[in-house]
């Protein structure tokens, strides 16, 4: 290597920063994702923050166009569980990514939709993820009155004199037949749209309940209602929302995991979803990281580019090396995940809580090399920011994430 010819300013980074040895088909994709979210979803995007949560899913919307032309993609569950599992965590990391950088909220209705068939593949039913390709998903776990306790199958979260309390969702099993009844809370990611739900609820048996069950439920069974799109203030393409059951019959071939299995299943639903999860704020990161960056070329302070300045260089690298730090233990987490015969569970905890963490604070560093503009909505930065700031609550609150990853740290043989 000539290092007296090397480029003293540094190289031309790839998309994703310090990431080498992309496969031909990984590049392929990566920059097939990559138009698609700089052509469709940022300008969709920035056009569905600004309506009423009920223009966002109105017929007519955008958002139905957009998630017809994701199909596209070739990122469906059953095209992905043809590549060795290695090789599909990567790809999906790499789309994801791409995703998201296009615009957060889309990027999650897009992904969500796949949840129904990735959650019936981790259960090894795969008349279920048959069922649900092609159909547009979402996933039914938090409810009005529990949220990321929800996660707490084995009570390893609860004080010693706490009490779950009752459930608001709960499902019985009659012969053949699974009846539900009960409410999932406004957060339903994609329950306006979706066609199926992949429901996660307590298990009804004799007057008692317990965790749990989950089972795959077509939303136009008889019993099936909605609630009103949440209104929030970040990823607000991404539709949420309550959904209801009463005395609504589902057939015992779309059980996914029933008591005995519900704990195990629940782990490993986390392991997976918590990855997405990072995976879609790291996206968001590197879209504020990006902007902030140019900006700070164009804009001129004292005569020369803000870039220039030694408070914005300072705040620009920290950006960079929180990002890339960030990529780094999520790729290393999901590749572990893909080939280990049991999934790290505290692996997948800790990439969500250090990406979506990593993007609430290069968001805000983001927001302030745009000093007053990064204010105001000409620019993109306030939406990233309020986008940013939904990931330490989704999926898990990063508080309980933490609690219940520590637990996993425990060895009983050192106690």
């Amino acid at each position: 290597m000539n290092l007296i010819n090397q480029n003293i300013h540094g190289p031309q980074l790839p998309l994703t920063g310090l990431e080498s040895g992309l496969t031909e088909e990984e590049l392929a994709i990566q920059q097939g994702v990559r138009r698609f979210a700089r052509e469709v979803l940022r300008p969709v995007g920035r056009e569905l923050d600004k309506v009423t949560p009920e223009e966002v899913i109105a017929k007519g919307s955008k958002l139905w166009d957009v998630l017809e032309q994701a199909n596209g993609l070739g990122l469906s569950v059953s095209s992905m569980l043809e590549m060795e599992p290695v090789a599909r965590a990567r790809i999906m990391a790499i789309a994801s990514e791409e995703l998201a950088w296009g615009d957060g909220g889309l990027a999650g209705a897009i992904l969500v939709n796949q949840f129904p068939g990735l959650y019936a593949a981790l259960a090894g039913n795969m008349e279920m993820v048959a069922y649900c390709d092609g159909k547009l998903g979402c996933w039914g776990i938090t409810e009005p009155d529990h949220g990321s306790d929800m996660l707490d199958t084995d009570d390893t979260l609860q004080d010693a004199a706490g009490q779950y309390g009752r459930p608001n969702c709960v499902a019985r099993i009659e012969g053949d037949t699974i009846i539900i009844n009960g409410q999932k809370s406004a957060w339903v990611s994609g329950a306006m749209t979706a066609e199926v739900c992949a429901l996660y609820c307590h298990y009804e048996e004799n007057g008692t309940t317990r965790p749990g069950i989950s089972v795959i439920v077509p939303l136009d069974a008889k019993g099936v209602s909605r609630g009103k799109p949440l209104d929030k203030a970040g990823v607000r393409a991404l539709n949420q929302g309550e959904l209801y059951f009463d005395n609504v019959e589902v057939p015992l071939s779309h059980l996914l995991a029933g008591p005995d299995t519900y704990g195990k299943f629940v782990y490993a639903t986390l392991a997976e979803a918590n990855a997405h999860v990072a995976n879609m704020y790291l996206g968001v990161a590197r879209a504020a990281y990006e902007h902030a960056l140019e900006y700070a070329h164009e804009r001129k302070q004292g005569s020369l580019p803000i870039i220039r300045h030694q408070s914005v260089k300072i705040r620009m690298f920290h950006m960079f090396r929180k990002i890339e730090a960030a990529r780094a233990l999520q790729r290393r987490a999901v590749e572990y995940n893909a080939s280990a015969p049991i999934h790290a569970l505290q692996g997948s905890i800790a990439a969500k809580i250090t990406c979506t963490q990593t993007a609430f604070e290069v968001a805000s560093d983001a927001l302030q090399i745009f000093g007053g503009n990064g204010m105001t909505k000409e620019y993109p930065m306030e939406k990233l920011l309020r986008d940013a700031r939904s990931g330490l609550i989704a999926d898990g609150c990063n508080e309980i994430l933490a609690i219940k990853g520590g637990n996993l740290l425990i060895n009983p043989d050192l106690l």
